[in-house]
């Protein structure tokens, strides 16, 4: 049997290292483009589906063009930010600064003569991030749609939050009493009372999800609260 030195191994073993990591980032930076666009185009799939407009792979940028007719950025004083694409903002990021720096997105959809402001949320499940779209009606009051989605939720419980028999119930809620205070949508469990205008029924047997979706309505609606408020004001 042939015998090699330990110089003659360990050139080999470098030169195998060294050709696989190259051809593994060949490859990775040709798949590059393809995963961003993957990613661009379920995150579009996602904010339409909070307008109630289910799309598919092929569509689904054509959909979007047609249904989301602007977007821009707030701060927390509910100023526009200028210069900031609001698609680029990456909500998981700025939901865990200081509030008085965060970056919040608004997409605004146009469906039939109406009009909906869509809201970008996250926050926490039992198992891992939540997350999704809220798309309030023209009052910036009544919930126009939603979409929840979710990372590792557990199937057949918490994961039903990313069900549109879920996700239908927050139709017609609102999120400001008949004080104007905002009070958010409550996800009870046990079932919410019927008829209740802030209030839908939580996931049988994913209590902990529940009370993360919950939370991150309240969280992350509620920093965009001094925009709201003055745009109901113009309204009025």
């Amino acid at each position: 049997m042939k015998q090699f030195s330990n110089t003659y191994i360990f050139i080999f073993s470098l030169l195998m290292v060294v050709t696989v990591a190259t051809i593994l980032s060949v490859v990775a930076m040709q798949l590059q483009p393809m995963q961003k666009k993957n990613i661009e185009t379920n995150k579009k799939q996602n904010i339409l589906l909070s307008l109630n407009i289910e799309s598919n792979k092929d569509n689904a940028l054509d959909q979007y063009d047609k249904y989301i007719t602007d977007s821009y950025v707030i701060n927390s004083e509910g100023e526009r930010l200028e210069g900031v694409d609001a698609f680029s903002v990456d909500l998981s990021k700025e939901i865990v600064k200081p509030f008085e720096e965060r970056r919040l997105p608004i997409y605004v959809g146009t469906v039939g003569d109406s009009t909906q402001y869509i809201i970008p949320i996250r926050g926490k499940g039992l198992w891992g991030p939540i997350w999704g779209y809220i798309a309030l009606k023209s009052d910036y009051n009544t919930i126009y749609g939603t979409n929840f989605s979710h990372d590792s939720e557990t199937p057949g419980l918490g994961a039903e939050i990313a069900t549109r028999q879920f996700q239908k119930q927050f139709i017609g809620k609102k999120i400001f009493n008949e004080e104007d205070e905002f009070v958010s949508v409550d996800v009870v469990k046990g079932g919410a009372p019927s008829g209740a205008p802030h209030a839908v029924d939580g996931v049988s047997g994913g209590t902990i999800t529940s009370k993360g979706v919950d939370s991150m309505l309240e969280d992350v609606i509620g920093a965009y609260v001094p925009y709201l408020k003055e745009m109901r004001n113009k309204k009025s």
